[in-house]
């Protein structure tokens, strides 16, 4: 074949370190559009990328050429060095290691999309926690319980 063609849609969810409530709404809007920028930056298409104050979700293009993992490490330790090294909180900011990853077909974009815009809503009704459960047993991903979230030490 002479040419690659693809689509592959993916959302990838994570947390702010100790699912702190960091992301203030002054932050908010800023911090969204430096994590898209970077997810465009490695290649792929960024399609949007919203949150709350403790957690974030992008749903992007994969390009085929790059891989979640690295397009995560870039996303999340780029923005975490631009709010720390722009003085933007009162203490350090920290992601949460790991995240999840989730791909979805062309006839879903839609609806990931509408759900990851709505985020605030939807968040009036049910915790992150709760929110990231359901799409690990959605999605029937193994998972340990212990090693979920970063607990306050």
């Amino acid at each position: 074949m002479a040419n690659t063609y693809h689509k592959m849609y993916i959302q990838s969810v994570f947390a702010v370190k100790y699912r702190e409530a960091m992301i203030t709404k002054e932050l908010k809007s800023p911090l969204m559009a430096v994590i898209g920028n970077l997810i465009t930056e490695t290649g792929c298409k960024t399609i949007l990328v919203n949150g709350t104050e403790d957690h974030v979700h992008c749903f992007f293009g994969l390009k085929p050429s790059r891989d979640v993992s690295k397009v995560m490490q870039i996303a999340k330790a780029k923005s975490s060095k631009w709010i720390n090294e722009n003085g933007i909180l009162q203490r350090r900011f920290e992601w949460q290691e790991g995240f999840g990853a989730f791909s979805y077909s062309h006839s879903q974009i839609n609806a990931v999309f509408n759900y990851i815009k709505n985020q605030e809503r939807h968040h009036n009704k049910q915790t992150f926690s709760d929110e990231y459960l359901k799409m690990l047993q959605k999605f029937e991903v193994d998972f340990d319980p212990d090693y979920l979230f970063d607990e306050m030490i």
